[in-house]
């Protein structure tokens, strides 16, 4: 049974910088207060052009590169967000097509903020199968495009950007070790963005009502995601033959830093063992586990052979951890360069669409 190994990594975020500064002009708060009771400094906001698709684009560009993998190489394309572009087609649809992976299947995944991690197993198990031999995971998010920016109890919180892994097959020991996923639907109203789904569709009262804005009980979501960080971890490292003395890095989802430090209490770990960034992002959902990876691995802090946990809470409610062993890219031949892939995807695209015109065509006259 081959192993599922993390060959590629990547991150983008918009260059747009909003500090708490900013954010003070807006609504009654200030830098001190968001700092003390969260840990975050700025965060990066979406501009005119940034979707969620081409954030997560550029961030599987990079990982594609690091990989040495082709985009038509990819068997699989998973997008974890809980901001996609629409609510179909799925925004790992787009990002197969402005990648130009011909070859692969691609859907998007919804657990909130453990979307990424519930993301990462499930190419692990496609991989594990046989079924796939390379899957690209990506997490992206415009959560700027859903934030009520009048209410100070959310829109301190949560930033744009996007991650990407990929996953290849090996017989070669390490990789993705195990995981663990869970979900307690009671306290989905716990943090929830009410409108624009079947429920409750599109009209004037639910604009003029704000229910397309993000909406959370912090309290509660505090409670619980302090009682199920620790819990997870250790969970995900007893499925794979571990203790927490053989792990090196932890890597948290980037929502508070207060949650980050329970966490390592509950551990009996120190903070500095701890991969940490919220600060200049703030939550970013599905893309903080992977965007806080790649900056540490591009400083030089995760090494080849070293054994990490990645763990995540999100609304769902839904939680979960992925324990890993680091290895980097797989040996390759040659020197791929996947932008050249995007630069011809319009170009494909409407060759696509002129095929199928024809197809059409033809099709009606045999009718």
């Amino acid at each position: 049974m081959p192993y599922a190994h993390i060959t590629g990594w990547g991150m983008a975020a918009p260059e747009g910088v909003m500090t708490n500064d900013d954010i003070a002009k807006i609504v009654d708060t200030n830098d001190q207060w968001i700092r003390e009771r969260t840990g975050i400094r700025e965060r990066r906001i979406a501009g005119a052009s940034d979707f969620t698709s081409t954030l997560g684009v550029e961030a599987s560009i990079k990982a594609l590169k690091v990989a040495n993998v082709r985009p038509t190489d990819i068997d699989l394309i998973i997008c974890s967000t809980s901001t996609p572009e629409y609510m179909f087609p799925a925004t790992a649809c787009l990002i197969q097509d402005q990648l130009g992976a011909t070859k692969a299947g691609a859907f998007d995944l919804l657990a909130a903020c453990t979307g990424f991690i519930y993301a990462l197993n499930m190419g692990a198990q496609a991989i594990r199968s046989g079924s796939v031999k390379t899957a690209l995971i990506i997490g992206s998010e415009t959560l700027s495009r859903f934030v009520n920016w009048k209410d100070r109890n959310t829109c301190i919180l949560f930033g744009d950007g996007a991650g990407a892994f990929v996953l290849q097959a090996s017989e070669r020991p390490g990789g993705v070790l195990s995981a663990v996923m869970h979900s307690d639907g009671s306290g989905g109203d716990l943090l929830t963005l009410p409108a624009g789904g079947s429920h409750a569709p599109a009209t004037e009262s639910t604009v003029h009502e704000g229910l397309h804005c993000i909406r959370m009980d912090g309290k509660e979501v505090f409670r619980f995601a302090t009682r199920v960080m620790a819990s997870a971890t250790l969970e995900a490292l007893d499925a794979a033959g571990l203790k927490v003395e053989d792990i090196k890095w932890i890597v948290p989802h980037q929502a508070n830093i207060r949650i980050i430090e329970a966490a390592a209490r509950g551990l009996k770990l120190p903070m500095d063992r701890f991969i940490v960034n919220l600060d200049r992002y703030g939550n970013t959902s599905t893309a903080s586990i992977p965007i806080a990876m790649v900056e540490a691995i591009e400083k030089g802090q995760i090494k080849e052979g070293e054994k990490l946990v990645m763990v995540g809470f999100g609304a769902g409610l839904t939680w979960g951890a992925l324990a890993a062993e680091w290895t980097g890219p797989l040996p390759s031949k040659g020197h791929v360069r996947p932008e050249q892939y995007r630069r011809l995807g319009r170009v494909r695209s409407l060759v696509r669409r002129a095929i199928r015109f024809i197809e059409g065509l033809l099709y009606r006259r045999e009718l």
